[in-house]
């Protein structure tokens, strides 16, 4: 079972940046990489991006797409989303979950759904 631990959310005006983090940590978590999912309330879960642990990214969801930036650190197990020019709509609570992509498919593949950060875009 992989636990993660999120931090960085916040509320921020539209056109603002946040940068979320996540610890990652247990026996298998070289074995996936690892991504950020988003969910608002009465919608469902939507990847973000996922990111090996050698650096090699999965795309990126549409309407983050050259806004938002995931990277790793492998020695530190820390994942991260650089989030910017941020919109109403990017709110939502955000996970960092242990993923697995080809083209642009993301599939979570969760140990622990951890308790999330949650980004709130003022307009």
């Amino acid at each position: 079972q992989i636990q993660v631990a999120e931090s960085g959310g916040e509320l921020v005006q539209a056109g603002g940046s946040l940068r979320l983090s996540c610890t990652a940590s247990g026996p298998n978590v070289d074995v996936y990489g690892m991504g950020w999912f988003r969910q608002a309330p009465g919608k469902g879960r939507e990847a973000v991006s996922c990111i090996t642990w050698s650096g090699v990214k999965s795309t990126y969801a549409a309407s983050t797409e050259g806004r938002f930036t995931i990277s790793q650190d492998n020695a530190k197990k820390m994942v991260y989303l650089q989030m910017n020019n941020l919109k109403p709509e990017d709110s939502a609570m955000y996970h960092c979950a242990a993923c697995h992509f080809k083209e642009s498919s993301i599939l979570p593949l969760p140990g622990h759904w951890g308790q999330g950060t949650q980004v709130t875009v003022d307009s």
